[in-house]
């Protein structure tokens, strides 16, 4: 399974995964805690640093042309 992010919160007792997801017993998992106050701002941040990643310097100017219908 490739790395990637999931909502979640913690209940005060134990964290929970917003969306179901089936994990095999023993998978290592990151958790990163985000202020809840800037929460809509580091999901921001995350997504620009994902495009940037993506769409890097290296990446080719399209052309009107090259879109598809």
């Amino acid at each position: 399974m490739a790395p990637h992010s999931v909502h979640a919160h913690y209940d005060g007792k134990q964290i929970l995964l917003d969306e179901p997801m089936e994990l095999p017993v023993g998978r290592r998992l990151l958790v990163t805690l985000l202020d809840a106050t800037d929460e809509e701002a580091d999901h921001y941040s995350l997504a620009a640093a994902g495009l940037a990643a993506a769409y890097g310097t290296s990446e080719p100017e399209y052309s009107e042309a090259d879109l598809r219908p």
